[in-house]
């Protein structure tokens, strides 16, 4: 004959076992501030004894309607997404700052610019949060459908969202004033993945300023209206648009810009990541950097004080653009209106991969 099944402990028994509310057991786990340390402890404690593990989540948000998770929407799948280490800087920032109020990450891999409609129809969370995501993204248009509060860090332009986002532009205008000024006359710009058709290789500037991304555009525009204000023309600029923003993924391009009979004596990339490619791929071709080829970056994660050389590259705030993401995702949890977007300031930071043209 089998035991009947032991009665799972509720609320009620660990109210009942302290001789407190089930509100003050309830707020041991939901709002802690709101008792001394020493009751929550004797709170927690005796349902430790009772094995009572906490409010059941799912109740809970049958209850209230409300998941408490947030969906980070990704352009890319996981393992390219997570190649990229600027992401990994700013989603830990954002992580970090929305853990303080208990809310869960639900993470939503991309393809062609963002995840499938469906998958944001279909998940649990209460608000979005579009990382870098193309213009015309099907993802954009069913959180619209959803209703679901919206927060962009970077891109595309979404009405009714709050939004952060870096001066790409003026980073970019930075790094080829740089170089001009090291006296470099032969150019070459590795561009983060614009969703050309077909993917990777030699682009047009028409091709690339039609990026399905803003933040490539702006940094586009950037390089070559500068390049051109000193009298270097766009048209003997070559761009090569990258399969991905892993060094494995850029390696390709740097070779097709580098292993030419003129090669470009400096490169403007839009990552780190792709300039990181750009100084081995150069070291293979036997080119020495600074002294035959200069590379210039885009972020500062940390790699690019890693390598040899340091990598000299436009600097974004990653953690303090992250930490102000998450903040906006708990302004808006809360029922605030969405404030105007905030474009945070860039520094290039010059290390040693860059000096002196010699050809």
């Amino acid at each position: 004959m089998t035991s009947p099944r032991r009665r799972r402990p509720t609320l009620d028994d660990v109210a009942e076992a302290v001789g407190v509310s089930r509100a003050t057991v309830s707020n041991a786990y939901n709002r802690p501030d709101q008792l001394s340390a020493v009751l929550r402890e004797e709170v927690l404690k005796a349902a430790k004894k009772l094995g009572y593990t906490g409010p059941n989540p799912t109740a809970r948000s049958l209850a209230t309607s409300r998941t408490g998770a947030v969906a980070f929407m990704l352009d890319a799948g996981l393992s390219a997404a997570f190649s990229d280490p600027a992401l990994s800087v700013t989603l830990d920032a954002l992580a970090t700052a929305i853990d303080t109020q208990g809310h869960a990450l639900l993470m939503l891999p991309g393809e062609e610019g963002g995840p499938r409609a469906d998958r944001i129809l279909a998940a649990q969370a209460d608000v979005a949060v579009a990382y870098s995501l193309a213009d015309d993204a099907p993802a954009l248009r069913a959180v619209r459908d959803r209703g679901l509060p919206l927060v962009v860090i970077d891109q595309p332009f979404a009405r009714g969202a709050a939004r952060v986002s870096v001066d790409d532009r003026g980073g970019a205008a930075a790094a080829a004033k740089h170089l001009l000024e090291l006296g470099h006359r032969r150019f070459g710009i590795m561009s983060a993945q614009c969703l050309a058709a077909p993917r990777g290789g030699e682009m047009t500037i028409e091709t690339a300023l039609n990026s399905r991304y803003r933040d490539n555009r702006d940094r586009l525009s950037g390089y070559l209206d500068t390049l051109s204000e000193a009298g270097v023309p766009a048209s003997d600029v070559a761009i090569w648009e990258t399969s991905g923003l892993s060094i494995e993924d850029a390696t390709p391009g740097a070779r097709g810009l580098l292993d030419r009979p003129d090669p470009p004596t400096a490169l403007l990339c839009m990552s780190d990541q792709l300039a990181l490619a750009a100084v081995s791929v150069g070291k293979q071709l036997g080119l020495e950097v600074p002294r035959d080829l200069s590379v210039i970056g885009f972020d500062d994660a940390p790699p690019a004080r890693w390598s040899t050389p340091p990598l000299t590259t436009v600097r974004q705030d990653l953690v303090g653009k992250g930490r102000m993401a998450g903040e906006l995702v708990l302004r808006l949890l809360a029922g605030e209106r969405p404030p105007p977007p905030t474009t945070l300031p860039v520094e290039l930071i010059v290390r040693g991969s860059t000096g002196p043209s010699t050809r």
